[in-house]
């Protein structure tokens, strides 16, 4: 078996039962210290890939060839199975979302996600029909590629201020896992009776859920209570070292004091880690 092979297998066995965190490193370094730590799989992030690019978190900011090379180097950094940030495939049409998803399996990915979000404020998703064919089209491009990736199907509704986001989560999602999406999301869903009523219209699909403010108050174990099989982070684990090089460059312009440096990871314990 393949590298790739291996991956894929051991993601597609890791959402068979029990739930799992899938956390999301933006670089070759991170990637490595999740997998140091013992994760069993990563995931890519778009915002945090993005804002180390000096970048804002949209599709028309960054270039599909960019984001390939991102998720290779990603691959490239860990055994782990890695699961690409694939936004909205980076195209509208659902000819160019198999083209993608086509490139983005090349980079030896074990998964990959597909969004029904725009990237058009004035219509922030895609029509119901049109968000549909996309994910068949990437289905269709998986199956077409004799290599089975792990297909997650997101529905954004929550994220771009949906007036009903559980109705719309729900009718979506539904569709989506009838067209072949081996995983479902709904990103900013926070209510366990919301969790659960999402995990129960998609059963016996599993769901990932989506962690990446401190006013969540689950921990792993409740949401695995509520039936969810995955927990991604997305941009928090970037954000939160953002928020640490603020403070110290912060403190050191207004200030003059270097005293947040006290903070700072031990550079052996990253020379050593890096020099294996």
């Amino acid at each position: 078996m393949t590298n790739q092979s291996v991956a894929i297998e051991k993601f597609h066995a890791l959402h068979e039962s029990g739930c799992f965190v899938l956390p999301n490193p933006w670089d070759a370094g991170t990637a490595q210290y999740l997998q140091h730590l013992g994760f069993d799989a990563v995931a890519t992030t778009s915002a945090g890939f993005a804002f180390s690019r000096a970048l804002p978190d949209s599709v028309s900011a960054m270039p599909v060839d960019l984001v390939l090379a991102h998720v290779r180097q990603i691959v490239e950094a860990t055994t782990l199975p890695v699961n690409a940030d694939f936004q909205n495939c980076y195209s509208h049409d659902p000819d160019g979302v198999a083209a993608n998803v086509e490139r983005c399996i090349a980079t030896g990915v074990a998964g990959l996600s597909i969004e029904d979000a725009t990237g058009d404020n004035s219509k922030p998703l895609y029509d119901f029909v049109l968000a549909l064919d996309r994910v068949k089209a990437a289905r269709a491009a998986i199956d077409t590629s004799g290599i089975p990736v792990m297909l997650t199907a997101r529905c954004e509704a929550w994220l771009v201020g949906d007036t009903d986001p559980l109705r719309t989560s729900l009718e979506r999602l539904v569709a989506f896992a009838d067209a072949g999406a081996d995983c479902l999301y709904a990103p900013g869903v926070t209510k366990p009776n919301e969790i659960m009523a999402i995990v129960n219209a998609v059963a016996p699909k599993p769901v990932n859920v989506l962690v990446s403010t401190n006013n969540c108050d689950f921990t792993v174990s409740q949401l695995a209570d509520l039936g969810v099989r995955r927990i991604s982070v997305g941009s928090a684990l970037a954000r939160v070292g953002w928020a640490a090089f603020i403070q110290s460059a912060r403190s050191i312009k207004e200030e003059g004091s270097f005293k947040t440096f006290a903070n700072a990871a031990s550079f052996n314990e990253l020379n050593d880690l890096f020099e294996r």
